[in-house]
């Protein structure tokens, strides 16, 4: 971060950034009505988006199960963005730690380390608010979450952010403006994607700054780094947990999963603006083509 601190371009765009962060962000305490009533009937998720969709299990479910188990299946998105957006505030921390705080660029990303604060918070909240557990990601995937901040650097750090965070925003995106979502989800939904547009800006001019600097062999390192860390973020969007509120076995509730068509194709569907771009900035590829195809973020290469 210290080595081009001085670029006219990256100071000018954290400038603009940093303006559009003082002139529109959100509060969840105070934006958010945490006391108004949930909707009875309405859904969490839209039934297509489940990862159940289509299959036998979700076959013998009734209409109430299957609002249940998308309420379930939200709050372990939720709690799992709240692990991504943690491990996001460590990696940019550690950034900052070396950088020079008067510079523009320094400043927007602990203006950006802010705003995650809040969402975390508010993804909590959320959670608590619809009466689910604070799923989060399984104990295995959590203590291997430790050694991202550690071993995370460069266009592999920025390129994660973006997988994480523009994956949730094309699913919130279609979730925030449908009317049989409930309302509380959906200005959670709606707070997350406007701020994050910003996020998103910040983080894709990183990596293709950093892209232009790599060796052969650090791209390859950088490769292989974004390719594991997508795959689980995408394996650990839902928790095997929540499907016991439905009275499914987790390992048959995430078995089904996983092999879904129509989930598969929704984790597509989800990275379907992010990938592009990556692939154009040179990321995808080489030793770390096996970990996108598993993540099923890339069909076939």
């Amino acid at each position: 971060m210290t080595r081009t601190l001085g670029d006219a371009g990256r100071e000018k765009t954290a400038e603009r950034l940093l303006k559009s962060s003082a002139n529109k962000f959100y509060d969840p305490e105070v934006d958010i009505d945490w006391d108004a009533p949930l909707v009875e009937g309405k859904r969490y998720i839209p039934e297509h988006r489940s990862t159940l969709y289509g299959t036998e299990l979700w076959e013998q479910l009734t209409p109430e199960q299957r609002i249940e188990l998308g309420k379930h299946e939200i709050a372990s998105v939720a709690t799992n963005g709240l692990w991504f957006e943690i491990l996001l505030m460590q990696m940019l921390l550690k950034e900052v730690y070396n950088a020079d705080p008067t510079s523009n660029h320094a400043q927007y990303a602990l203006t950006e380390i802010a705003d995650e604060c809040r969402h975390s918070t508010m993804f909590a909240r959320m959670a608590e608010r619809i009466g689910c557990p604070p799923y989060g990601p399984v104990k295995w995937r959590r203590r291997l979450g430790k050694i991202l901040p550690v071993i995370g650097y460069g266009p592999a750090l920025y390129g994660s952010i973006l997988v994480a965070e523009e994956v949730l925003d094309r699913l919130q995106r279609e979730q925030m403006n449908d009317p049989d979502i409930q309302p509380l989800v959906r200005m959670v939904n709606r707070i997350h994607v406007l701020e994050e547009a910003r996020h998103v800006t910040f983080a894709r001019e990183e990596v293709t700054r950093g892209m232009a600097k790599l060796s052969k062999s650090e791209l390859a390192y950088q490769r292989l780094l974004i390719a594991l860390v997508s795959h689980e973020v995408t394996r650990s969007l839902v928790n095997p947990a929540v499907y016991k509120a439905v009275g499914i076995r987790p390992r048959d509730g995430y078995h089904a999963a996983m092999n879904n068509p129509h989930w598969q194709r929704t984790i597509h569907y989800a990275g379907e603006r992010i990938m592009p771009f990556l692939d154009e900035a040179g990321l995808v590829g080489g030793p770390g083509m096996r970990w996108w195809r598993r993540s099923f973020l890339v069909n076939d290469r």
